[in-house]
């Protein structure tokens, strides 16, 4: 019986590697060819993408708008803050960091809410166009709210992941206090402002962190639900060891990217994005 499973286990890792192989292939040869349009395909899937809410080089536009920007920015960066200071802490965050956090998640929905209905009053007409707005967006405003909600991702996965990956972990708090909060919201804090400044030697290495955070992201997510589905909890020492569970859920990630890539662009016929007016 335990050959038997062992021969299960070892084909399952076989299946994992030749669907990665496979769905990678298929993205690769579906979406535009060179490095930052594949950029641009990831931001595709998620993103609306309309150019007048995001950031340029030039004539090259960023392949997030500004607030998904600043979402996988805060993600990426809150991810990388908790895996040097907190390592493989698995606790949630105390009452102290929860209420502002909250307060980031209400900052991002009423920006988020007031940009949409300001979107609505530019494309078109009806009764919705009579609802005042709050403020005129902008994205500055998209960018630091978006940033905020990109902190309480990270602060949701962080300790989501190490809860259930490692075979020995630490029950302490990811992010311990407010000292630890406000210490990563001034960082998020001069990140954004060195993105405000629209900088190329900024702006580049923001397109391919914010692209490679979708993956990151959606890989960490879709491990977790890999690793319960096959009832692998709390039984790695490494993060070698798991690459099994890491591999199936990039595999998952880059599927879910591409089969939205093939709708989105079978609805719109462009991989440009959405144009206002």
């Amino acid at each position: 019986m335990q050959n038997l499973a062992n021969r299960l286990e070892g084909s399952l890792k076989y299946l994992v590697v030749f669907s990665a192989l496979l769905v990678l292939f298929g993205w690769i040869m579906t979406t535009p060819m060179g490095f930052f349009e594949k950029a641009d395909a990831i931001g595709f899937a998620v993103c609306h993408r309309i150019p007048e809410r995001s950031f340029h080089i030039g004539n090259y536009q960023l392949p997030l708008c500004a607030r998904c920007s600043g979402m996988y920015l805060g993600a990426i960066t809150g991810l990388i803050f908790q895996a040097i200071y907190s390592k493989r802490r698995s606790g949630n965050p105390p009452w102290a960091v929860i209420i502002p956090l909250a307060i980031l998640v209400i900052a991002f929905g009423i920006d988020g809410a007031n940009s949409y209905l300001y979107l609505i009053k530019e494309t078109y007409t009806g009764a919705l166009t009579s609802i005042p707005n709050l403020y005129i967006p902008n994205n500055v405003l998209r960018l630091f709210t978006g940033s905020g909600m990109g902190i309480v991702i990270s602060s949701a996965i962080f300790p989501a992941f190490n809860q259930t990956i490692w075979k020995e972990q630490n029950p302490a708090r990811a992010i311990p206090g407010i000292k630890e909060f406000i210490l990563l919201l001034l960082i998020i804090f001069i990140l954004d402002l060195l993105v405000l400044t629209e900088n190329p030697l900024v702006l580049y290495p923001l397109a391919v962190i914010t692209s490679a955070g979708v993956l990151i992201l959606l890989t960490m997510v879709y491990s977790i639900l890999w690793i319960m589905l096959f009832h692998k909890e709390n039984q790695f020492g490494r993060l070698r060891e798991a690459w099994v569970s890491l591999l199936a859920g990039f595999t998952i990630g880059v599927l879910q990217i591409g089969l939205i890539d093939m709708l989105r662009f079978w609805l719109t016929g462009t991989w440009g994005g959405f144009p206002l007016g």
